[in-house]
């Protein structure tokens, strides 16, 4: 660290921390410059031409001057692509392993030297230098990959370990010059990303906006949408590296067409990805074959959270959830950070955190941090460290990281006997009556004055047996930990379903729970952000997710306040937050957004039937419940380019506004017919309608046909019902709530029409519909 460094780390952290994060900071540069390979000399590999091919089931082997490529695809449809040998295991991503190969594909000769594999959903062109061409069935272009490119040291022997985890590589694409891009995780950058290149390499949450991505869960899956098709590519490595992305131009007249263009570069691992292809609904279906379904969360889950950030004992936690209820807020979780169990003493009270009189329905989350205090004398430290659990540098000592309250170790979560002994400990928070936890600085963050607050790149992880640094499991740590939080619980409560929320992630975390996102800042562009990052996070296979209402850079305005909880509300995760900072509880605001909160909080639980129904859907096919309005209009490129609002589930489009003084918006419609539920009045689409938004409300708009499952008097479940379009009939779906529990209820299907006497609402298959029914008339429509 030189002498400019050193006065900047000492301005980046604060007062109270500046000498346990410069401490910090010493230890891991002399760890990394000491255990980490010397920068050589490097030279730059290419596979060469094709020497030969051996037909395999699924595809095959293509042998290259220098190289060699695997050709897979799945009975599933997904295909395999990976060189250097490259196999799909082992792999954190996958779910049960790899998926069988289609018997039906077969690698066979093409033209001008090079191989195919044809199957039902996917061409895949292989040519006789390595570039390998993605196309439909029926020949139209989704992606073009040029022959990957290696630099490994010049003075080992081609294809050696290099630097212990492979050499450097990198990989350029062309696709459709129609194309738009998609995913990453969750980046504030978005939905729809725009040129530029986008890190992956999960870094300590914090203040985001425009031009400053939260990277706490970035992912290697990119969806690209065009005229030809949908396509998710996953590049299946956890290694630091980065996507550059640039649109592409379609020539006028007699003009060229400019390409979209996509380069990923890695620092290390293997050269290995997959490839899932067709309408979205199929690509996510087939994302979720491989990589696991979706946890569905506890039924509470889904209704609005608070998080409090700092010291809270019961008293406090009893005021907070008291006064939610005097003022007509419901609530059915409190978060509760880390800080609450200092004193040790815990919580009182029940077992179940929901039989507390002063909290009825109110569950308690826990917030969970990896970092474990190195102190003698704590049962934990001396548990983890007599059996030797903690992440190691070289010379097999406890790698030391930093925290506010001082140093701590890291257990290292990829190895199975640590994930064991720690979802173990979870019992302590169940007897305290906690209902769930929520994982925090699981990147993992370690104060570090500079640079990446992370551990040292050189720390030593089991990696599963198979021995690894931390280049290679830092991005997969907090899906590590949320694995075994979750067999944790579940062996803690077998009969409930574990709620595990995690703040970072990678590919797969959607089997053990959601995301918390990142802290995002304060102001309009944290508003539009929250919906980026929750629409970039389904798309990429984690439908359970959103950040926290209002920001945590200052305290919000009450206009921006209300219109923040308004999208929320309509979010997975619906979470307010309180921290000495930031946020508030809607009361703070005043009585006018106290009255607008407990609208928007009554719709939330009015839909919660609709929400579970959405959850338990994403669970069997993969599909998020908050989807882009392109979802089954793929080929409208108006649609494409639409970032200001989303569909709920099938049935429903949310149109938040996202800029202050709006009392009225555009709305980009897709094909068909649409009733604004708060006039009633009717749009045929695709169009673009100007609807009210005053601040009472945001704008919802419900599918001619459809039929909502929501919440009636009583809390009986009924159908709330649109009108069809003329000559057309509708559908609705519910999948009945089957309490926090592991039953797996059938889906119940309703077909809509119009009758002579009005609408008649039938259930599929026959038989009565056993719910009541109300349908709604449209502002217009004839009395029936």
């Amino acid at each position: 660290m030189d002498g400019r460094g050193l006065v900047r780390s000492m301005t980046v952290v604060g007062r109270g921390q500046r000498v346990l994060a410069l401490r910090a900071a010493w230890r891991r540069r002399r760890a990394d410059a000491a255990e980490l390979p010397q920068q050589r000399t490097e030279r730059a590999r290419a596979p060469g031409e094709a020497t030969g091919a051996e037909p395999g089931p699924g595809g095959g082997r293509v042998d290259f001057a220098r190289s060699v490529l695997e050709v897979r695809v799945t009975a599933g449809g997904a295909v395999f692509l990976g060189w250097d040998g490259a196999e799909p295991e082992p792999s954190y991503a996958l779910a049960g392993g790899g998926p069988e190969p289609d018997p039906r594909a077969r690698l066979e000769p093409d033209k001008d030297g090079g191989w195919r594999v044809v199957s039902e959903r996917m061409l895949v062109i292989v040519s006789r230098r390595g570039a390998v061409e993605m196309r439909t069935p029926g020949g139209a272009l989704l992606r073009r990959d040029q022959p990957p490119r290696w630099w490994e040291c010049a003075d080992e022997p081609e294809g050696g370990a290099g630097t212990g985890g492979g050499p450097r590589w990198m990989q350029r694409s062309q696709l459709p010059p129609d194309v738009r891009f998609f995913g990453l995780g969750g980046r504030a950058m978005g939905p729809r990303l725009r040129a530029g290149t986008y890190r992956l390499w999960n870094t300590e949450a914090g203040p985001c906006g425009p031009g400053t991505d939260p990277l706490s869960v970035t992912m290697p899956v990119l969806v690209s949408v065009a005229d030809a098709g949908t396509l998710l590519v996953f590049h299946d490595n956890s290694w630091d590296g980065s996507v550059t992305v640039r649109e592409g131009a379609e020539g006028r007249g007699s003009g060229h067409d400019r390409p979209a263009r996509c380069e990923v570069r890695m620092s290390g691992g293997p050269t290995r990805y997959w490839v899932v292809a067709g309408a979205p609904s199929r690509v996510l279906h087939g994302w979720a074959a491989l990589t696991g379904a979706p946890a569905v969360p506890p039924r509470w889950a889904l209704g609005h959270q608070h998080a409090h950030r700092g010291a809270a004992g019961e008293p406090e936690a009893r005021r907070i959830a008291e006064g939610h209820r005097e003022r007509g807020l419901p609530l059915r979780a409190l978060q509760l950070d880390a800080t609450h169990d200092r004193s040790g003493r815990g919580f009182t009270g029940e077992a179940s955190a929901g039989a507390r009189p002063w909290a009825a329905g109110v569950r308690l989350v826990s917030v969970v941090a990896p970092g474990v205090r190195a102190e003698p004398g704590s049962p934990v430290f001396d548990s983890g460290s007599a059996a030797g659990l903690f992440v190691r540098d070289a010379r097999e000592r406890a790698v030391l990281g930093g925290a506010p309250w001082g140093d701590v170790v890291f257990p290292d979560f990829t190895d199975r006997r640590v994930r064991k002994w720690w979802g173990a400990l979870y019992a302590e928070p169940l007897e305290q009556g906690f209902a769930g936890v929520w994982h925090s600085g699981d990147e993992p963050a370690s104060l570090c004055a500079f640079g990446d607050r992370t551990l040292p790149r050189s720390a030593r992880h089991a990696m599963e047996g198979r021995g690894g640094d931390h280049r290679e499991g830092h991005n997969v740590y907090a899906l590590a930990m949320a694995k075994a939080g979750y067999a944790g619980l579940r062996e803690l409560r077998p009969q409930e379903r574990p709620f595990v929320l995690g703040r970072a992630g990678w590919a797969g975390i959607q089997r053990y729970g959601g995301s918390g996102a990142a802290e995002l800042e304060t102001g309009w562009a944290g508003l539009r952000a929250t919906l980026s990052l929750v629409l970039g996070l389904g798309l990429c296979g984690v439908p359970y997710a959103g950040p926290d209402v209002g920001g945590h850079t200052g305290r919000p305005s009450g206009e921006l306040f209300v219109r923040w909880f308004q999208l929320a509300a309509y979010l997975p995760l619906f979470r307010t937050h309180t921290t000495g900072r930031a946020g508030g509880a809607a009361w703070e605001f005043g009585e006018e957004v106290l009255e607008h909160a407990r609208a928007a909080s009554a719709e939330r639980e009015r839909l919660l039937p609709y929400l579970m129904t959405l959850a338990q859907l994403a669970h069997r096919t993969g599909a998020p419940y908050v989807r882009p309005v392109w979802w089954q209009h793929p080929r409208d490129r108006a649609l494409r380019d639409c970032e200001d609002a989303f569909l709920l589930g099938d049935a429903l489009l949310v149109a938040p506004v996202l800029e202050p003084g709006a009392r009225s918006r555009t709305v980009r419609l897709p094909a068909g017919r649409w009733y604004d539920t708060g006039s009633g009045r009717g749009f045929t689409g695709p169009a673009t309608v100007r609807v009210a938004a005053p601040l009472g409300r945001v704008p919802v708009l419900a599918r001619a046909g459809c039929a909502v499952p929501v919440r009636g008097a009583g809390g009986r479940t009924q159908l709330e019902v649109w009108p069809p379009a003329p000559g057309r009939t509708g559908h609705g779906l519910l999948i009945p709530d089957p309490g926090d529990g592991w039953d797996r209820p059938a889906a119940e299907r309703f077909t809509v029409r119009q009758g002579r006497d009005g609408v008649v609402v039938e259930r599929d298959g026959g038989g009565a519909v056993e719910h009541p029914v109300r349908v709604r008339r449209p502002a217009g429509h004839p009395a029936w």
